[in-house]
């Protein structure tokens, strides 16, 4: 008996890294590239508004493939399936790292994109159906370090990638990964045990998915740049957004053979585990957008260190990720969870105290905190969510907690980015009455920059008006960012006692279910 046991832990490890592999490279492709867009745009000599593209059009095919995962799977059997797209995301990396064109590298991101959608929520299934009940806060752990490490290694890597490299490397680096991913995929993962037939492709569901996908991120892309509802143009697209998810959830719920089960929303677990995940995402990813753009527009950082600014996350979170393990097994999982909101709401709150002395000391230590928190959460989140789900569910479920996890993803980087914008605005319009010749310490300041600039003239004048207006523009951007931070710190307090509303499954109940499906 021992033997056998000791045969089968093995394939178990094989099993994780098989799936575990190209899911960490999926996730490292969404934030290495964030860092590379003002190279990127410089290469081919577009505007960063331009190259933003290389972004949306990775997520867009992202959210569209993560939500047909299930589906896809049991079309063409898990690992056929498999292999089809970890090849595609290959196919994509390679066609980003030769793109003569921003056109070209769009589709090859697009490529990237319909590849990697899929390998999340298929990790988190196959984890969860592989490893026995008992093994799951093991799974889960593993699958963190995949998903949630990597996706914060991203600014670190690309950073340093496009300070020392050629910014083509952060997709060279996955052609070799994608080629050893399909050769351990064919030898290591099972096909599904049940495979249901289907008679129909959900067309319409498909269509209205990809449209409402698409015409939500043009909004969130563009609202800023137009003003947002002061455009008609927006005005009418959104409304064009709403009406298509409006009718692809309606379609999804009447249709007999949908691309996807929403109604396992009603599983409390499942609903309150999304919010709560969705809701991490927004938190750690508002950091990884907006810390970048404050050390390198306003610290004058370049790539490389803004980007090793955040690296304490990652230590941080890969020691938690050997103790969150036994901390499962010794405390409720929901008590991690809260204590894990608790840390992540510290750490930003942290950063509400920077200013434009701030050490690189300084902001090194909240991301300590913050990857205490990230794997406090995320671990035992994952392994409650789909813990009630049975198995034939775990597809379809895993789908529908990504696609809200990607999705609230993009959201929240088109908020942070309009919040900074019109609390800037704000800002100035307060800071601005203080610049006024009544004003004894501006006089004083002015005096000072006159004398240092050794003259009176209208040059100097000038000279010292611009310094002082830039001091303005400064200033009202930092305090910008302190007023964005305060507010996702109040997200993550708030979110603390909503982990009391989650069930922790019992594994006799859980067999019975299972049993019964």
């Amino acid at each position: 008996m021992d033997t056998s046991i000791s045969a089968k832990k093995p394939s178990l490890w094989l099993i994780a890294v098989s799936i575990l592999l190209p899911t960490a490279f999926s996730c490292l492709a969404t934030s290495a590239t964030n860092v590379a867009i003002p190279h990127i745009a410089g290469y081919f000599g577009s505007t960063v508004d331009e190259a933003n593209w290389v972004i949306t059009s990775y997520m867009i095919a992202n959210a569209c493939l993560i939500l047909m995962t299930g589906w896809l799977e049991n079309l063409f059997g898990r690992k056929t399936f498999l292999k089809v797209f970890i090849s595609v995301f290959t196919i994509g990396s390679l066609i980003c790292a030769l793109a003569p064109n921003l056109n070209i590298m769009v589709l090859g991101r697009l490529i990237q994109g319909i590849g990697g959608g899929p390998m999340t929520p298929i990790a988190q299934s196959i984890l969860l159906s592989a490893f026995p009940y008992e093994k799951r806060s093991i799974a889960m752990s593993l699958f963190g370090m995949a998903v949630m490490v990597f996706a914060v290694l991203g600014p670190t890597f690309g950073g340093f990638i496009v300070d020392n490299a050629d910014w083509q490397w952060i997709y060279f680096i996955n052609i070799p990964v994608g080629i050893l991913s399909v050769a351990l995929v064919h030898s290591n993962i099972d096909e599904l045990e049940i495979r249901k037939k289907i008679k129909e492709i959900d067309f319409p569901g498909m269509i209205s998915l990809v449209l409402w996908l698409l015409s939500m991120q043009i909004v969130l892309d563009k609202g800023q740049q137009y003003n947002w509802f002061d455009c008609a143009w927006i005005c009418w697209l959104a409304g064009f957004s709403a009406c298509a998810l409006a009718f692809f959830i309606v379609w999804e719920l009447e249709y007999k053979n949908p691309l996807v089960n929403i109604r396992i929303f009603k599983d409390i677990n499942f609903f309150v585990g999304t919010i709560l995940s969705a809701s991490v995402n927004m938190i750690v990813f508002s950091t990884i957008v907006l810390l970048p753009q404050y050390m390198q527009g306003l610290m004058g950082y370049t790539a490389m260190i803004s980007g090793t600014a955040l690296a304490p996350r990652i230590i941080s979170s890969t020691i938690m990720i050997i103790l969150i393990n036994p901390l499962m097994k010794v405390f409720d999982n929901r008590k991690l969870i809260s204590l894990g909101f608790l840390f992540l709401g510290v750490s930003v709150f942290m950063y509400t105290n920077i200013n434009l002395a701030a050490s690189f000391v300084y902001i090194m230590l909240p991301n300590i905190i913050m990857g205490i928190g990230i794997i406090l959460v995320f671990v035992p989140v994952s392994s409650l969510v789909l813990g009630t789900l049975p198995k034939s569910e775990l597809s379809n479920g895993a789908s529908l907690h990504n696609l809200v996890k990607c999705t609230s993803m993009a959201v929240v980087a088109s908020i942070a980015s309009t919040l900074v914008a019109r609390h800037t605005q704000i800002h100035q319009v307060f800071l601005v009455k203080n610049l006024s010749n009544f004003n004894l310490i501006f006089q004083q300041k002015m005096a000072g920059l006159l004398h240092t600039f050794m003259g009176n003239s209208v040059y100097t004048q000038t000279k010292a008006n611009l310094y002082i207006y830039k001091s303005l523009l400064s200033q009202s951007k930092l305090i910008a960012y302190v007023d964005v931070f305060a507010i996702f710190a109040l997200i993550a307090f708030c979110l603390i006692p909503m982990s009391i509303m989650l069930k922790q499954p019992e594994e006799k109940n859980y067999q019975i279910k299972e049993n019964k499906n």
